[in-house]
């Protein structure tokens, strides 16, 4: 049995996005294992039913975090909280990181809507957490094989690809291995749905709005189905993410289908967030699942979280070409594959809604291959990992010395990182900005 403490930045509630999603099944699945868990947010803890203590540490309280740092024996951090607490970049515990998520990437398209100099800092901040992660860890879990690749690269500038780690570890596997988002082994259940009729052809979509996806493209093709098929219907899950400020392509998405004259008929936006465990009737409504993006760097080496939803609920599915998923759908039979062009989505959206055969087709391969991604086999080399823990082959007391030397991150908690970022909003958008973030810090220490 080994002690595990998990720390995440997202909300553990009844409404989760997922990063949280993918700490709670963690936390089941190593419990399954016979271990102890323990998880720890810098946000908020308002789950009651966990079968393990989930609790909220404020980020750079050190005296409520050591308490659970020197419980546990492996720590696995995610997102900025390595950065944030002082005990945990020096532990002398087994540590993990999982990056799963290539937050920098994903920053470059969430920052388009700051002002350049908060944009290029948003990005440099993610930068430094993911490498300070990546030369601290004894091991390390992203998403796919592509993550992979990339992650190698970061590692070998940071100097852990050397003699220490390669020579009894050829491909690095025990430093880096894949440990994907995954889907419960159990099927949904029935639930509440958005279903207002039987008539009704239902398009999901499966999850928040943000800016590197493209919802408008999606609206326009929708519009143009449902002049031949009044009974179609696009359901976007969720709207207000509960641990992240609504984007702007939010507004735009609404506005667009009002222009056209199908929200509320055949673009329905749920405004609000699902709570996790009551998702699988929303899915189990609908008849096609679909994920549109643009083509860039954060599509390229994205893993879609709410395409696993897909294959749990058995749903053929329409997505846009250029990510990993996008080859898994095309290479099995999952669904259709198209461009970002109106017309090839309108096609495929077609097809995949009322031409049986094909979905049914689909749907059947759907229901093969979605036994790979349950958690117990996504979550193996992690898994693995807690039940014989180790340390990097080349880990250095102290952890500093890990890697390249220098390039540390500073902290991004404590009285330094609020002056430093006061300052600079301060330079970038000046007093009223700088009075408006310390408002609602303060509104939201009060809730």
């Amino acid at each position: 049995m080994t002690r595990v403490l998990i720390l995440t930045g997202d909300p553990i509630g009844v409404r989760m996005a997922g990063p949280a999603i993918r700490v709670w099944n963690l936390g089941l699945q190593l419990r399954a294992r016979g271990h102890e868990v323990r998880v720890v947010t810098t946000t908020r803890a308002e789950r009651d039913d966990a079968p393990f203590p989930v609790v909220a540490v404020a980020p750079g309280d050190e005296r409520a975090l050591h308490e659970h740092e020197r419980w546990c024996e492996v720590v696995v951090v995610q997102g900025h909280g390595l950065g944030q607490f002082d005990a945990l970049r020096r532990t002398d515990r087994f540590l993990v990181a999982d990056v799963y998520d290539p937050m920098h990437l994903e920053m470059l398209e969430q920052g388009r809507e700051l002002p350049r100099a908060t944009w290029e800092l948003r990005v440099a901040q993610a930068r430094d957490a993911l490498n300070d992660q990546l030369r601290r860890a004894d091991f390390v879990v992203c998403a796919s094989e592509r993550q992979r690749l990339f992650y190698l690269g970061h590692l070998a500038a940071l100097g852990r690809v050397s003699p220490a780690t390669y020579a009894d570890d050829g491909d690095l596997r025990a430093l880096l291995d894949l440990a994907p988002f995954g889907l419960d082994a159990n099927p949904p259940q029935p639930g509440p749905s958005m279903r207002t009729g039987d008539e009704q052809r239902i398009l999901i979509w499966g999850g928040g709005v943000y800016s590197w996806f493209d919802p408008l493209t999606l609206i326009r093709a929708v519009a143009a189905v449902a002049k031949r098929h009044p009974q179609t219907v696009l359901f976007f899950l969720g709207t207000r993410h509960p641990g992240v400020d609504e984007m702007g392509i939010v507004r735009e998405a609404f506005d667009l289908a009002r222009e056209l004259g199908v929200e509320g008929a055949n673009v329905v936006f749920n405004d609000t967030w699902v709570p996790y465990d009551e998702r699988g009737g929303y899915l189990l409504a609908a008849d096609a699942g679909v994920s549109t993006h643009h083509v860039h760097l954060e599509t390229m080496f994205s893993f879609r979280t709410r395409i696993l939803d897909y294959l749990w609920a058995g749903l053929p599915m329409v997505v846009t070409e250029g990510d990993g998923f996008a080859e898994l759908v095309a290479d099995e039979g999952l669904g259709i594959v198209v461009p970002e062009d109106v017309a090839a989505l309108e096609a495929a959206i077609e097809t995949v809604l009322f031409d049986e055969d094909a979905a049914a087709g689909f749907a059947a391969n759907v229901a093969r291959v979605r036994e790979r991604f349950t958690w117990d086999r996504t979550l193996a080399p992690l898994l693995d990992f807690a039940d014989a823990p180790r340390h990097a082959a080349d880990y250095v007391a102290g952890r500093d010395g890990m890697g390249v030397a220098g390039g540390r991150a500073r902290r991004t908690a404590g009285p330094g990182h609020d002056l430093r970022m006061a300052w600079h909003h301060l330079r970038a958008s000046g007093l009223r900005d700088v009075a408006g973030r310390v408002a609602r810090r303060v509104r939201g220490r009060r809730a």
